[in-house]
């Protein structure tokens, strides 16, 4: 029984009142969700501030390598100045296979260049070691030469003995050093590297002439060419010690200048399957007139092969 001060649930009472505050709870949540749905599905929802647009990375053109450069300038050792092409121990660098006036050789000068004489320097030297080529880097930036020849090696393995060779590690750096050197002074010069001949053909043909031996005997090569007619077991393993550091020279010239995007390797030189003709008839060693014709025209293909410099 209900007193007569409370009201009856239904009415004003506070069961009323609880009824109102739940039913405008239920109406406001009601809009909510309506208005989330609106805004969810993006009809009623307020404009949206744009996305930022996203640029595609933009893709850095390869250098197109250019098959007619207009200057060279080579750098290198005794095989780049003609050494023994001509006469004996001098150099001959008339006949030099990349700067060289001799139409004997028919040089990438030649080939190349319509005033080879004014257009093309020869910085190589006799006897010189990979370590040596930053310097002569530093000589030839001053000409700014479009193209740039390299073939240095040799004296790296040919040593008095196996132990001096010069390790590969050391001859990757130089070269490191060297190509970082050139491409601060001449970013747009093209690079021809030319791989390290194959020193165990040259044992294997030069000892086909007697007097060349004897040449062998007063001490070039040693790492390779003492002992010419020793055929033991040992000596075979001494030749293959020096082959293996060519092939890990040529390795670290490859990979260095796959590095770099105006440089094209030339692994021709070591496969090459020259004869003594080609030697010099001085030493058996240096490339004589017609070895230095070859170089030429192995580097000629390479350097006017059309494309990237890969």
């Amino acid at each position: 029984m209900w007193s007569a001060e409370a009201a009856p649930p239904g009415r004003n009472g506070a069961s009323g009142g609880v009824r109102r505050r739940t039913g405008a709870a239920l109406v406001a949540g009601a809009l909510l969700l309506s208005v989330t749905a609106c805004s969810e599905d993006g009809a009623d929802a307020p404009s949206a501030r744009p996305s930022p647009k996203v640029s595609a990375p933009s893709v850095k053109p390869v250098p197109v390598w250019r098959t007619a450069p207009a200057s060279i300038a080579a750098l290198g050792d005794s095989i780049s100045v003609g050494f023994d092409a001509c006469t004996v121990l001098s150099d001959c660098p008339e006949v030099s296979w990349s700067t060289g006036t001799s139409p004997k050789v028919d040089s990438l000068a030649r080939r190349l260049l319509d005033h080879p004489a004014g257009h093309s320097w020869n910085h190589a030297r006799t006897g010189a070691l990979m370590s040596d080529l930053p310097d002569q880097v530093d000589a030839a930036k001053a000409h700014r030469p479009e193209l740039v020849t390299v073939l240095i090696g040799a004296n790296d393995a040919c040593r008095s003995e196996v132990r001096a060779m010069t390790p590969a590690a050391a001859f990757r750096a130089d070269f490191t050093r060297a190509m970082k050197k050139l491409r601060r002074s001449l970013p747009r010069t093209q690079v021809y590297v030319a791989a390290v001949p194959d020193l165990l053909r040259l044992w294997s043909e030069g000892r086909k002439n007697p007097l060349g031996k004897q040449v062998w005997q007063l001490g070039i090569c040693g790492s390779m060419l003492r002992d010419p007619d020793d055929l033991t077991e040992r000596a075979a393993e001494r030749r293959e010690k020096v082959r293996d550091r060519v092939k890990a020279y040529n390795e670290a010239l490859e990979e260095v200048c796959a590095e770099d995007s105006l440089c094209r390797f030339d692994p021709g030189v070591f496969d090459y399957r020259f004869t003594e003709r080609q030697l010099s008839s001085w030493d058996w060693f240096h490339p004589g007139v017609r070895g230095q014709g070859e170089l030429a025209e192995m580097a000629f293909r390479t350097i006017t092969r059309k494309g990237s410099a890969a």
